[in-house]
């Protein structure tokens, strides 16, 4: 446990940070769950839809340092990959 005012305040800082990034990537996962079934159901015009708010999606978590630029740039690769094919 900590002694000093300040540590016990970023401990908490810390506890906030983790449960919004926990969230925000849990919608991210979400939103690429929803875009490949789209894909895999052959719903092009949807999937496209879907697939450009995870890309964009990808970037802010990406930018705001919740997951690493390369995890982002690999599954961006992943879903534009599957919706070409389509």
């Amino acid at each position: 446990m900590a002694n000093i005012k300040s540590q016990e305040k970023r401990i908490e800082i810390g506890e906030r940070n983790n449960i919004r990034n926990s969230a925000r990537k849990s919608e991210a996962r979400t939103f690429i769950k929803k875009a490949e079934a789209a894909i895999a159901a052959g719903q092009k015009e949807e999937a496209v839809k879907l697939v450009n708010l995870c890309l964009s999606l990808l970037d802010q978590l990406a930018q705001d340092g919740i997951i690493s630029k390369n995890s982002a740039l690999r599954k961006k690769a992943h879903l534009q990959r599957e919706v070409a094919a389509l």
